[in-house]
């Protein structure tokens, strides 16, 4: 596993240089924070790695995309991803996005989610990481730097997680079915005839779906849809083109389905920059690879 990616490794995508060496670092202050502006996205997804240090990252514009061993997670703005220490992951960024974030040492992260989730962001909780990014790093915080941290911390603790995961059946037979809808969204057979494909009974698959993953199996195939639906639209797909490449009966189903989800018409959505977090914020696509 590659684990040496460093955040400006791309050239358009810019972070301080004086706190890109402390992602790996235990040493000097346990919080430390930095912007991001990434003027044209990445070119291509950065493969696996992790850093010693926790990230919290949270999008204003544009939309990041976050793949783990727990599934993967897309977040337009005002959204905040929770990395913890040591987590491989990739990143995707399609087109522009900005935002800021946080790196914390992981003695201070031994009592934060243990993993990747999505939280929401309080105002105070965000006034307070804007002040750690323009802090110089340190050897040693100074009284009102501790004072800060300590709040920071005590915020991020208590921050609502935002039931953006859409976790993968563990189950083979599952997983089978996972996967091949991944690969191909708008794959419309029913839940008796991807029951028979699977070698499973509907009422099986029923009631081991849920079992496995809290969401019915109708539930998760429309979040799926949803997530890649999303991945699209930053892409420039129009709402016609997703969603009949989707799977839903019409565009006006597919906007109908978006705005109780995001809260937001696709078209207003993506380009609303830095607004109050959304009741439901995002939503996530299971890893393929489970």
């Amino acid at each position: 596993m590659d684990n040496t990616f460093r955040p400006s490794d791309d050239p358009a995508t810019q972070i301080r240089t004086d706190v890109l060496d402390w992602f790996e670092r235990d040493d000097g202050l346990g919080v430390l924070g930095f912007r991001v502006d990434s003027p044209r996205g990445l070119e291509r997804e950065v493969d696996w790695h992790e850093h010693h240090r926790a990230q919290l990252i949270c999008v204003q514009a544009g939309l990041l995309t976050v793949r783990t061993r727990h599934g993967t997670w897309s977040m337009p703005p005002g959204c905040a991803g929770w990395m913890p220490p040591g987590e491989p992951h990739t990143v995707d960024i399609r087109g522009p996005l900005r935002g800021w974030g946080v790196i914390i040492a992981p003695a201070l992260a031994h009592d934060l989610p243990a993993e990747p989730c999505v939280v929401g962001i309080s105002d105070l909780l965000q006034a307070l990481a804007l002040r750690v990014s323009t802090w110089a790093p340190a050897n040693t915080a100074t009284p009102a730097q501790q004072h800060i941290m300590e709040v920071l911390l005590d915020e991020l603790r208590h921050a609502p997680r935002q039931r953006t995961h859409l976790p993968m059946p563990s189950d083979r037979r599952l997983l089978r079915i996972a996967s091949q809808l991944i690969a191909d969204p708008a794959d419309d057979r029913s839940l008796e005839q991807w029951a028979q494909w699977a070698g499973l009974s509907p009422r099986t698959l029923t009631r081991h779906f849920r079992e496995e993953t809290t969401l019915s199996f109708a539930q998760w195939r429309q979040q799926a849809r949803l997530a890649e639906g999303l991945r699209r639209l930053s892409d420039g797909a129009s709402v016609s083109a997703i969603a009949h490449e989707l799977g839903f009966s019409s565009p006006s189903a597919f906007v109908t389905v978006f705005r109780r989800h995001f809260g937001s018409p696709p078209g207003r959505y993506l380009a609303r920059g830095n607004l109050p977090l959304p009741h439901t914020c995002g939503l996530a696509s299971p890893a393929a690879s489970g």
